[in-house]
Formats: structure tokens, C-alpha cells, sequence
């Protein structure tokens, strides 16, 4: 499976929140101002939540456009919301009004970062843009940390953002930010974002296929590494950044080689209390009934080839500087209880991985192939 194709699946990019201890303390007595570029779809919420539980001040610059109502009930009430387009539109972002620090959840295109920071550098003493580990120019390589070479897009003022164009146009956006406002930016690289919210259904495959019980097709085999991080666990991680006012860039992930398929999917299994059976089919066969990795067996890529290194992403530097995890059960658990509270016609349409009536075909394939061998 190709790099790109595996960027591209992942683009289509609240409550129960617990955060870890640490989390606000540090700057208990002196609330920031906090400006948040986006706030309102998957991560922004986890984070204003965390914020708010902190006794920060918060400002949302936004659209309107995604989850316009999530911040309406009263008890937001002392959120400051502004609408506007950071590609057309900054006029509620002009005058003299000062944040301590500005979140960039939605940093895609390196000239709308520029147009921002250029505009706010003045007034803020610290910029976090929020990017991924897809910025690597390589994938191969176990354990790469926040030195390796990024990706160098062939037109770089390219503004279509696609599965060709996600990481290199990140790239740029780390070093937009960087060269308006030097010395004061921090970066923060994600992996795969996944717990109660999350829209795009990857990791939910995996407690949602469990709870509907039965033979379930899993990729490869149990000990296929695999990486993610829990959508509170960066919210709260890119706070303590904040309130600590650390700059650097910073790869957010699971610890590098600590996950493995099987992980997931016994954790899966509890959570559920369903009864069901897993059948690990090889890599190989998999590829030969053209079920991709990622987007029919997602959070699962074969580490080999180009993607050698997958799943260990070393994330050394930000553990360092204060990121802390919730256990897996707690993450599947509170993302099942999260799936089964959605309304029936969400739950029957599953946006990633097999169709229930494609991964027959493909377990029926698999036993009549082990038959006959």
C-alpha cells in the first residue's frame, strides 16, 4: 500500500473527559488567554474542556461552520467566540486585544498560518501549531524521532490537500510558523487521534466490530505493532505545553513499539462482553482480496518495506516534556460507550474499514483456502 493512500484515508480528519492529574496544575493561579484557531470539531472540544477545567480564558476563532452549537449551552457562556475565515477573512482577529498564546488546530495550508502569525505575532507571546507524523519524508525507519527529513513537496505553493499534498503542506506549515515567529513556536506531531468524537470511525472500527460479536477478520497477526494516542491525552498534553510555555516540536503518539493488534483487539473483546472469535488472517492473503491496510483494516499497516517503521514512532521527547497516558482499556471502553449512545442510523454506517457482507466473503475465502492448502 502506498504512502499516499494511506494519508488519504486518514484525512476526513465532548464529553466523559478525564485528564491526567498533572494536568493544570502547573498554572493553577495564573489563568492564560488562550486563542484557539478552530475549537470546534474532534480535538478542539477535548482541549477547550481541559482549558476551561484549568481556569483558562478562551477565545474561539472559527467558521461556524462545524458543530456550531457545540459551545451554546450557558455554562460556555465566558468563551469568547469569533467568526471569521482564516483564508478571507481576520477582521475579528484585528485591534489591540492580547492572548498569552494561540492553538492552531487547523493549520493545513502554510499561507493561511503565515497570514495568521503575521497578524497575531505581535500580540501573542507563543504559537502551537498542531501538525502530524505524516511530515516524515520516510516510514521505514523504527524509532524515528523528531530529527528525520520531511517531506518536500514538488510545487510547494500547491493548495489542494489530498492524500499527495497532507504531509508536505504540514511541513510547510511548521516552518511558516517558525519563520514569523522564531524561537517562540512549539510543535506538536500527532499520530493516528482516535476516542469518544472521533468522526472518522478508524480506531471505532475495532470496539464497534466487537460488540457486534461473531467471527471477526483481523489483519496479519497479534503481534502486528500499531500507534495511536487518545484525543484527551493530547488535549491535556497540549496544555501542560502551553502552561509550561515549552517550545520544540514534539511527536504525540503511543510510546514507540508498546501496541500491539492484538492489544487492541482483546481490549476490544472485554469492552464489548460479547461472544466472538478472531481469525488473524495473513498479510498476503489479505493483499491478494484487495483489502487494503488502513482503510479496510484500519490502524493496521504491514511494517515492512516503506512502512518498516510503523508503529514505532519514537515520541521520547514529548513523554519528557509531560505527555502521559490513559490505559488502552480505558481509551476502547470510553470509545464503545461513546459509540453505543449514537443514534442507530450513525451506528449501522461505519465509515472505515470491511462491510459486514465483504468481510464474509473475505473469512469464507480464508477457510477454504486453509482447507485446501
Amino acid at each position: 500500500m502506498k504512502r499516499r493512500d494511506v494519508i488519504k484515508a486518514g484525512l476526513g480528519v465532548v464529553a466523559g473527559l478525564a485528564m491526567p492529574a498533572w494536568a493544570g496544575k502547573a498554572t493553577a493561579n495564573t489563568p492564560m488567554r488562550i486563542l484557539v484557531m478552530g475549537g470546534t470539531g474532534f480535538l478542539g472540544p477535548h482541549f477547550v474542556e481541559a482549558a476551561l477545567s484549568a481556569g483558562h480564558r478562551l477565545t474561539l476563532f472559527n467558521r461556524g461552520r462545524t458543530n456550531p452549537e457545540r459551545f451554546s449551552d450557558p455554562r460556555y457562556a465566558e468563551i469568547e467566540q469569533l467568526q471569521g475565515d482564516r483564508k478571507t477573512d481576520l477582521s475579528a482577529l484585528e485591534g489591540d486585544q492580547r492572548w498569552d498564546v494561540v492553538l492552531d488546530t487547523s493549520a493545513y495550508l502554510p499561507a493561511d498560518v503565515t497570514r495568521s502569525v503575521t497578524l497575531l505575532g505581535p500580540r501573542v507571546d507563543r504559537y502551537l501549531v498542531v501538525s502530524t507524523v505524516s511530515v516524515n519524508a520516510r516510514n521505514d525507519i523504527p524509532d524515528l524521532d523528531e530529527t528525520g527529513a520531511l517531506i518536500e513537496l514538488p510545487d510547494p505553493t500547491v493548495t489542494e490537500v489530498n492524500g499527495e499534498t497532507y504531509g508536505g503542506l504540514k511541513a510547510l506549515c511548521e516552518k511558516a510558523a517558525e519563520a514569523a515567529m522564531p524561537g517562540r513556536t512549539t510543535v506538536v506531531r500527532p499520530g493516528l487521534i482516535v476516542g469518544p468524537g472521533d468522526t472518522t470511525d478508524r480506531f471505532t472500527y475495532w470496539p464497534a466490530r466487537a460488540d457486534r460479536g461473531g467471527e471477526i477478520l483481523a489483519p496479519g497477526s497479534a503481534a502486528d505493532p500499531t500507534q495511536f494516542i487518545d484525543v484527551r491525552d493530547l488535549a491535556a498534553f497540549l496544555l501542560h505545553l502551553l502552561e509550561q510555555r515549552t517550545t520544540g516540536i514534539f511527536n504525540a503518539d503511543a510510546p514507540a513499539g508498546s501496541l500491539t493488534m492484538g492489544d487492541l483487539l482483546d481490549a476490544s473483546l472485554a469492552a464489548a462482553g460479547t461472544r466472538a472469535t478472531v481469525t488473524w488472517v495473513p498479510a498476503g492473503f489479505l493483499e491478494a482480496q484487495q483489502v487494503r491496510p488502513w482503510a479496510d483494516m484500519p490502524v493496521w499497516i504491514p511494517a515492512q518495506g516503506e512502512y518498516a517503521g510503523f508503529g514505532r514512532t519514537r515520541t521520547v521527547r514529548a513523554e519528557e516534556a509531560g505527555l502521559r497516558y490513559r490505559p488502552l482499556e480505558a481509551t476502547v471502553g470510553d470509545t464503545l460507550a461513546w459509540w453505543r449512545a449514537q443514534p442507530e442510523s450513525r451506528r449501522t454506517n461505519l465509515k472505515a474499514g470491511l462491510a459486514p457482507g465483504r468481510e464474509r466473503e473475505v473469512l469464507d475465502a480464508w477457510h477454504t483456502s486453509s482447507r485446501e492448502g
